[in-house]
């Protein structure tokens, strides 16, 4: 009787006890997991972009937002408050939920593309069409190339000559300007950072002549020196064959008015008269 008492008292224990670790089990798995250690959970506010911005955004309320941060891992230079950055211009792209940090901001009171200049160089814009400014493609932190289409003073045949090679776009926009008729039209602005010297040739090309901008890739940075084309060498030489027109006077198989035209394919000489 006595050895039975004691069973039942080790068996209650245990039942008891493994009801006690289940219900232990239940409610600490039903906590949350703190994504933070202990000796982490000291934390800071920190202001991060709110939604992709791109570079020369003027910082508003909107394009902000606050969020804790823990202190050990926090980035030098970042905003506590929106009133720190409100007003700011940016003269880097912010992702979203980026921290926006003073290096990516310009100084107090500079907006626009003014912090995006740097010293020694200066901003010029300048008129496009569509196909001048590649279809759109042209957009802020491309590289371009320019190409000048003119006649040259005193000669009669049009030439094309790149002018200008590697140059970064800053912006791309349109502008509404009057017609000689007086009607609105929207034309495409192309603003592009050069030297002081390369706005003059960029200034001077534009007002005589036609540019056109070659897009490039932006790691390709070698310069490349080209002869310029001209309308009149435009068909000589170029293609599989050379072309040449002669006449055949005095020819006692062809007429005097009649002309040949020599064609040289792969070594190959053929005459084609009319």
């Amino acid at each position: 009787m006595k050895n039975l008492r004691t069973l039942t008292v080790i068996g209650l224990a245990i039942i008891f006890g493994l009801a006690a670790g289940y219900s232990a089990l239940r409610y600490l798995s039903d906590r949350p997991t703190p994504i933070l250690t202990e000796g982490d959970e000291e934390t800071v506010p920190m202001v991060l972009a709110s939604r992709d911005l791109p570079l020369g955004t003027v910082l508003d309320e909107d394009h902000l937002a606050v969020v804790d941060w823990p202190v050990g891992v926090a980035p030098a230079g970042f905003a506590s408050t929106k009133e720190e950055l409100v007003g700011r211009s940016l003269i880097s792209q912010v992702d979203t939920n980026e921290p926006i940090l003073a290096t990516k901001l310009a100084d107090s009171g500079l907006l626009g593309l003014i912090p995006l200049i740097p010293p020694g160089m200066r901003a010029l814009s300048v008129r496009v069409d569509d196909v001048v400014g590649v279809a759109g493609f042209v957009t802020p932190q491309t590289r371009v190339d320019i190409i000048l289409i003119m006649t040259p003073p005193g000669g009669q045949d049009p030439i094309s000559k790149t002018i200008l090679q590697n140059i970064q776009a800053l912006a791309a926009g349109s502008e509404i300007q009057e017609t000689e008729d007086g009607l609105p039209v929207t034309v495409t602005v192309v603003t592009v950072l050069v030297t002081p010297e390369d706005a003059e040739k960029l200034a001077l090309a534009a007002q005589e002549g036609r540019i056109q901008m070659a897009l490039r890739h932006t790691l390709d940075l070698e310069s490349v020196v080209t002869s310029g084309e001209r309308k009149s060498r435009l068909f000589a030489g170029g293609g599989s064959g050379t072309y040449r027109a002669t006449s055949s006077s005095g020819s006692s198989t062809t007429s005097a008015r009649e002309s040949i035209i020599e064609i040289y394919r792969g070594g190959v000489r053929t005459l084609i008269s009319y």
